[in-house]
């Protein structure tokens, strides 16, 4: 383990829900994603982070959600987008092919920020191990309503997170006790009909 990684884990350890990533997938995105990233997944899998906080996903996965997203925006044109991580609440973690980590979506509020990569370009490993050690726990806690929301309803499964109901953008209250477990791909999905993306930065 290098010590980008390292300082990831000592921020936003322990480790749940670790799914080993299968040889095929490796192969497949070989060439899409820097190869420091594909040997992050080999030996640390799709893993939870900070008790469910923070989740590394399988981007196939996911593609439903990007293509609700940005299917129809110039992210789309400039790169070829995966999503790589995701928060208990729906913060969605872009990379780019060719910029790398490129834009953080928030879905609850409908907006993305894009990121500054000029510099990541011209080594994308870096790249890689740079996005592990810069995040940040208190990003994705969104306003301190992580431990709550978990005392209340529990700790996430992989395919699971905390989502309104009603959602924000039907004029659903943002309070704790206005949060269920949901399936993240489909709430996710979903929240992409309800609202038009602000694209920010």
């Amino acid at each position: 383990m290098d010590q980008y990684f390292e300082y990831f884990l000592k921020n936003f350890g322990p480790v749940i829900d670790k799914r080993d990533v299968p040889s095929e997938t490796l192969a497949r995105f070989q060439g899409k994603l820097p190869d420091q990233m594909l040997a992050y997944w080999a030996e640390h899998g799709w893993s939870g982070y900070a008790d469910g906080l923070y989740w590394t996903v399988n981007p196939e996965d996911y593609e439903p959600v990007l293509d609700a997203w940005l299917g129809d925006s110039k992210f789309v044109e400039d790169d070829a987008l995966h999503i790589i991580a995701r928060s208990a609440f729906g913060h969605l973690l872009i990379w780019g092919e060719r910029s790398g980590y490129c834009a953080r979506l928030f879905a609850p509020g409908s907006y993305v920020v894009k990121v500054k990569t000029e510099t990541q370009k011209k080594d994308l490993d870096m790249a890689a191990r740079s996005f592990f050690s810069i995040q940040k726990r208190d990003v994705y806690e969104f306003d301190g309503r992580f431990a709550p929301a978990k005392q209340r309803l529990g700790r996430l499964s992989r395919d699971e997170m905390y989502g309104y109901v009603p959602a924000l953008a039907l004029g659903g209250a943002d309070d704790v006790s206005h949060l269920e477990k949901v399936k993240a791909v489909e709430h996710l999905v979903l929240l992409a009909q309800l609202d038009e993306l602000k694209v920010m930065g």
